[in-house]
């Protein structure tokens, strides 16, 4: 069973950045999809980023620019640099593993399981 720790979150002023980081404590060397998603009370998860391998990457519109996915799997981390961040980006963010069986997408239905998040607050 994958476990998933994020950390990294905080309040920034708009414009400013912060990265995230992920440790999942079982990482292999093959291709396997990893997710960034979000989600605000009340509302449903939006996925933010996904990566696959070393040639995968998708970003959710909202974020195209702004915001880069990297893992390193042999430090079993995931990581999310997000720049010029904005009021909208507010949020609790997770990392997840992709579901077995879906494809490498930004689809809610794609993430497995995931870990307890941490927050980001954007004014």
């Amino acid at each position: 069973h994958v476990q998933l720790v994020e950390s990294g979150g905080g309040s920034v002023q708009a414009g400013g950045s912060l990265t995230l980081s992920c440790v999942v404590s079982t990482y292999t060397k093959s291709r396997y999809c990893m997710h960034w998603f979000r989600q605000v009370p009340g509302k449903e998860r939006e996925g933010v980023s996904a990566v696959e391998g070393i040639a995968f990457t998708t970003y959710a519109e909202s974020v195209k620019g702004r915001f880069t996915i990297s893992q390193d799997s042999d430090k079993n981390m995931l990581y999310l640099q997000m720049d010029r961040l904005r009021p909208d980006d507010t949020g609790i963010y997770y990392c997840a593993k992709a579901r077995p069986g879906y494809a490498c997408s930004l689809q809610p239905a794609a993430f497995g399981s995931w870990g307890q998040g941490t927050q980001v607050t954007v004014s």
